[in-house]
Parts: C-alpha cells; structure tokens; sequence
C-alpha cells in the first residue's frame, strides 16, 4: 500500500524535469508537501490528445488522490480508491478502463511506510506491544521518483454544465510486491516508471493492457533506499521537511 508520500517540489521544477509541454493549471501551484495524504490535490503528469490538435501533448496537472470511476454515483468512493494492484488493475473494474486509456505519472520525492517493532515493556500497562516504526523511501541519487499511476474524470450531475467544478478529476497509485530490502518494511511499494519509459506509458494511443502491463517492471534492487523518521509523520496535519529526516538510533527505538 502507499498512503503517504512527500511531494515538495516546485512546479516549474517538475515542469523542466518531466519535459511538460503544457501546465495545465497555469493559475494555480501546490505548495511543498511532505505528508501528502489521500483526497489532496497531487500533481500529476500525463499526455492527451487536444481539441483540433494532430497529437498528443505532455501537460501538467492538478488532480485529487483517491479515483473515482467515471460510473461512480457518489465522489466519497475515492478515499477508498487511492491505490490499484498491479495484479488486478487491467481487469478490476474500477481501474480497467483508466489503465488502457488514462495513466500518468505521479511525482514524489519519496514514500512513507511503517514496520511494526516490539513496543517498550512499559507500553500497554506493562505489558508490551507492537509499535511501528516509520520509514522515508526514497531514490538512492536523490532524483524524482516517477510513481506509476492513473487518472479519472468524474462528471457531477448536480451541477451546471458551465460550472467549473462539474468534472472531478482523481488519480490512483499502482502498487507492486516490494523488493527484499523494503520488504522487511511493508511487503507493497508504488510501482516506478523510469524516465525511458515516461513516452511509452503516458502516450494514449497504447490501449493494450497487456502492452502497457509489460511497461511495469520492478525497480532495480538497491534504486530507493529507506530511512527511519519521526513518528510526527503518523498525524497527517504536521507538515514540514522535519518530517522526512532520519532520526537517532534511540529515536528509531520510540523513545521520543
């Protein structure tokens, strides 16, 4: 699963780093977020044909986390949507059809994961308990990390056909079995895309599910590495670049 990740860089730096052609929300920019949880707005990256246009343009924007599928009656259905199983997502309907027309990327600067270790004998009346410890994962060299993912657009039959809130655009992030060193942390983590890559997987001509299936590979062992962080990052209103730095062995431990 990936419920939380940090996404703390500025618009125009992603707008260079993922050769945007087009900011699709050019009025607005998020602010830099390193506890981003679901039902916030996240960027995203993706690739669509425009109006009157012979191509497909690279754009950037502006989506809510948590999908919900276009026959969805009632929006709430996302917070439960954030995630989709590389093992099901090409036939679970929810995702089917997003997966063969609409993926994207998904820029993060890394992931937050929690292990469970055994609690101090003074927890629970003395008795023990299992704790969990946080981790920051995040790319080895420090890049971007390109989480596969996909977005929707859910038209609101309550409002106006002019109103600028009648289409909700979600996204959802693709999960995969974690590798062995991240496995000992949690045994899902979001599936990367790398960068030679990014064409294949954003272009919407490819609506092969099986062709887009092979895109999915693994990271290489040893890609992201993951630090122990506070235990601050557990409530989703702190906010903050305190909450992605490693702490000391004995804070590691819960005592703090």
């Amino acid at each position: 699963m990936c419920g939380r990740y940090a996404s703390a860089r500025k618009k125009h730096e992603l707008l260079e780093e993922f050769q945007v052609e087009l900011d699709g929300d050019p009025d607005k920019e998020l602010g830099p977020d390193y506890n981003v949880a679901p039902t916030k707005n996240v960027y995203a990256v993706l690739s669509r044909v425009p109006k009157e246009a012979e191509r497909a343009v690279r754009q950037l924007r502006i989506v809510k986390w948590g999908l919900v599928p276009a026959w969805a009656k009632d929006p709430s259905i996302g917070s439960r949507m954030i995630n989709a199983r590389i093992e099901t997502v090409a036939e679970k309907p929810s995702f089917r059809q997003a997966f063969a027309k609409r993926r994207c990327l998904l820029p993060a600067d890394g992931y937050f994961e929690w292990m469970p270790v055994e609690g101090d004998k003074g927890d629970k009346g003395g008795k023990g308990g299992k704790k969990k410890q946080p981790y920051f994962i995040r790319p080895e060299d420090g890049g971007v990390l390109a989480m596969a993912g996909l977005y929707e657009f859910w038209k609101d039959p309550t409002r106006a056909d002019d109103d600028p809130l009648k289409w909700l655009v979600t996204c959802t992030v693709i999960t995969t079995d974690a590798e062995d060193e991240l496995g000992r942390i949690h045994d899902r983590m979001p599936m990367m895309i790398e960068r030679d890559r990014w064409a294949d997987w954003l272009d919407p001509k490819l609506t092969d599910s099986e062709d887009a299936s092979r895109l999915l590979v693994p990271a290489d062992a040893g890609r992201l590495t993951a630090v122990p962080v506070s235990t601050a990052v557990n409530n989703v209103r702190n906010n903050g670049p305190d909450l992605i730095k490693p702490v000391s062995p004995d804070e590691e431990s819960g005592l703090f």
